[in-house]
Order: structure tokens, then C-alpha cells, then sequence
């Protein structure tokens, strides 16, 4: 029997893209709300009640409504908002950090999808405290660079604005500078942090990719591990994990060797000297960079996604497989 399906607020950017996906299946059945009874809420319960599972890409307000409306016990949600993300009573659908939270996932009937900047973020942080060599204490510092598709319809609006001169576009452009993003409680949560790290990101004019950049300090560590010593640990953490893939360990040395290193993005890890936030664009994948100086005691973690695809949607899928007992990696 085909399961039920039902994506809540399908025209925003993520349930757009999650629907696209739903298309590949052919074990569902997507329900559909007629376009003009989207917000008659007596509708919408009765096609959320109906469902096996359902998205919810909506607003926190709207998801914490949408929530509301279930009666069916049986009834699984899958909700990207930020609204329940650090909600004790809901787990937390980043399946790569340990083995108990990918069968908490497949057990779960309430999973938040995790917010884009913090899956990149908790995927670098997390193995080092997990293994207790940083401190829940260790002052992090964070950059993470992403496309404008994240900000949703309006912020593509006025980045794709024909208009002269627009300001938008000239320039990479640091936000949330108050310093108080709406992702830092659940990246210090899911992290394992007890300290807030001093988290800036910064819009670029580019569809979708996104980098997280988080320095580290190896003296400060509770374990002093060299920088090949660190790529180990988080290689092994991550060794089983399907979509994450822990990249070739890089220093100075490495950095010479052409097969790591070339002048066309096409032939190497690094082109240029440089490294292409958007080759994990249109995939499901993470990949993590440990990057070395040894002489200088300092090491830097880079990893990459894409914003609507690990970073959301094809999350959301991904956790959708394990809560109905499908192939994880099924049409990923």
C-alpha cells in the first residue's frame, strides 16, 4: 500500500524542491489541497489527519499551528521550520551524528528538520567534542558563506531584481550582525557547545552552495592533535555515513601535489589554490575539509553543502526514508 504524503506550504522554495524529489517515488501517494482552500484550516486538517507524513515548510507560527491540527496518532511530520529544533520532545533529524540518533530518527513520529548553516556547522563541531578533544567551552568562531536562495522568495526576488545598480548584488554581504542568528541555539544544542560561537554569515551573489569556516586553535584543544591527526578522527567518525564524505587531508605540502591541486575545478579537490563551495550543489552530500598548519599550530574545518539540499530538502527526504522504512539512500 502507497503511502500518504503531504507537503504543508508546497510553494515556498523548500517545498517546492521536496516535492520535485516526491516525483521519483513511485511507493507514495502525494495529497494535494486545492489552491484556494490552502488556508481553510478545517481542509487542511483533513488532509493532514489523512496523511502518513507530512512536510510542514512553513513559517514557525504556521508549523506550530499545523502541529495543532493532528488527531491521527499515526500521523508523521517531518517540519523545517526553526519551530521545533531544540524541542525536547522532538528529534532532531540530523541522522550522521551518532548511530542512537539515526534510529531515534526511524522511530520518530515528530523530526525538525535541521536549519542549513547549523547542518554544516554541527557536522564539524560535533566528532570533536563527542571525543572529547574540545572543550563544550572552546571560543568558536564561525563564517559560512552561502547563496541567496536561503533567504527564501523575497530575498531571491531582490537578488534576481533587473533593476541598474542593485545593491544587492554588488558585493558579498556579512548579516545578522547583531550576532543572535536564528540558528545558533540549535548549533550549540546539537554540537554539544556550551559556549555561543561568534557566528557570521555572509550572503554572496549566487544561487545555492553554502561553506561553513570554523578555525581552530589545536593548543587550545584538550587533546594537542596535529592537523592529519584531527582529518582522522573525523573520518572515522563519519567512515559508515552515506552522505557525508570526509575530503583528503590538505597542508602545504599537499597542496603541490596535482592531483589535489589544479588550475580547472574539474581535475582537482583544489583549483587554484582554492576550494568550490558549490560542488556539492544539487546532491544530498557534505563534504568536510580539515586543512593543516602544524608549524603554527592551527587547523581550519571547512565543509560544504547545498542549502537546498542537505541543508533542507533533501534532508527532509532523507529522514523521510528512515521514518517509513525505506532505503535511506533511496532517490538520493
Amino acid at each position: 500500500m502507497k503511502k500518504k504524503i503531504f507537503v504543508d506550504g508546497s510553494s515556498g522554495t523548500t517545498g517546492l524542491e521536496i516535492n520535485e524529489r516526491l516525483v521519483k517515488y513511485n511507493n507514495i501517494e502525494v495529497l494535494k489541497i486545492d489552491y484556494d482552500k490552502r488556508r481553510d484550516i478545517k481542509e487542511r486538517q483533513s488532509i493532514i489527519n489523512e496523511a502518513d507524513l507530512v512536510f510542514l515548510c512553513l513559517p514557525d507560527d504556521a508549523a506550530r499551528e499545523a502541529v495543532s491540527l493532528i488527531k491521527n496518532p499515526n500521523t508523521k511530520v517531518i517540519d523545517a521550520s526553526t519551530a521545533h529544533r531544540t524541542d525536547k520532545e522532538w528529534t532532531y533529524g540530523l541522522s550522521e551524528l551518532s548511530a542512537a540518533q539515526k534510529e531515534a530518527i526511524k522511530h520518530s513520529k515528530r523530526v525538525s528538520n535541521p536549519g542549513c548553516h547549523a547542518t554544516a556547522f554541527t557536522l564539524s563541531v560535533y566528532p570533536l567534542i563527542d571525543h572529547k578533544v574540545m572543550s563544550p567551552d572552546y571560543p568558536i568562531s564561525c563564517q559560512s558563506l552561502t547563496g541567496y536562495s536561503g533567504g527564501g522568495k523575497l530575498l531571491i526576488e531582490k537578488y534576481e531584481a533587473e533593476i541598474e545598480d542593485n545593491p544587492y548584488t554588488k558585493a558579498p554581504r556579512p548579516y545578522s550582525l547583531g550576532l543572535n542568528h536564528k540558528h545558533l541555539s540549535e548549533m550549540m544544542l546539537h554540537s554539544g557547545l556550551t559556549t555561543c560561537p561568534v557566528f557570521l554569515p555572509i550572503l554572496a551573489n549566487y544561487y545555492r552552495g553554502l561553506a561553513t569556516i570554523i578555525p581552530i586553535h589545536t593548543r587550545l584543544l584538550n587533546k594537542k592533535l596535529k592537523g592529519m591527526e584531527l582529518h582522522s578522527l573525523i573520518n572515522n567518525h563519519y567512515k559508515n555515513q552515506p552522505f557525508v564524505r570526509v575530503m583528503p587531508y590538505i597542508d602545504e605540502s599537499s597542496l603541490k601535489d596535482s592531483s589535489i591541486n589544479s588550475m580547472l575545478p574539474s581535475e582537482g579537490l583544489v583549483f587554484d589554490g582554492g576550494l568550490d563551495i558549490t560542488a556539492c550543489n544539487n546532491t544530498n552530500m557534505a563534504e568536510i575539509f580539515v586543512i593543516g598548519n602544524d608549524a603554527r599550530d592551527i587547523a581550519m574545518i571547512i565543509t560544504r553543502i547545498d542549502n537546498l539540499g542537505k541543508g533542507a530538502s533533501g534532508a527532509a527526504i532523507q529522514n523521510m526514508n528512515l521514518m517509513l522504512g525505506f532505503d535511506e539512500k533511496l532517490n538520493l
